[in-house]
């Protein structure tokens, strides 16, 4: 599938529009715990694949760098990910950030969905928010957005 033609695809989906967005304000990000949020399909070799039209998301540790990208699209280029996993999922940067101080500390777990979708509603209503108490549960404040 051409550039051209996704685009075509996905020219008329609505954006949601939400007239009362939530927002908390996190404490200092010295003492912050941050989680990374990714939709680069990244998983570890023994979990699932993700699938397509697969809306969950997949429990990414710490203490493990042997992430697996599952992105299928042909529109996505992982040289950067072969290079360097950090263009896609900064945790070496998070932890440099937690051994200056500048941020608390780095969660244990982060997630990865697959942002090859076209109906988000599931994520929205089903993975989003489950995925987002999980973070919550483990004391995460501030959540870093990697989206590819």
């Amino acid at each position: 599938m051409t550039d051209r033609q996704v685009k075509a695809m996905t020219a008329d989906i609505e954006t949601p529009e939400f007239e009362h967005p939530a927002f908390t304000t996190p404490v200092p990000l010295a003492q912050a715990k941050v989680a990374i949020v990714t939709s680069a399909s990244l998983h570890h070799p023994e979990d699932d694949d993700f699938a397509p039209s697969d809306t969950g998301y997949r429990v990414l540790k710490s203490d493990r760098h042997d992430y697996v990208m599952g992105h299928w699209s042909p529109n996505f280029d992982a040289t950067g990910f072969a290079v360097d996993i950090n263009t896609v999922f900064p945790i070496d940067r998070l932890d440099e950030l937690a051994a200056s101080g500048r941020i608390g500390a780095v969660a244990d777990e982060h997630l990865a969905y697959a942002g090859n979708q076209f109906d988000l509603s599931a994520v929205r209503l089903d993975s989003g928010p489950a995925g987002a108490r999980r973070l919550k549960e483990q004391g995460v404040d501030v959540v870093l957005f990697t989206p590819v």
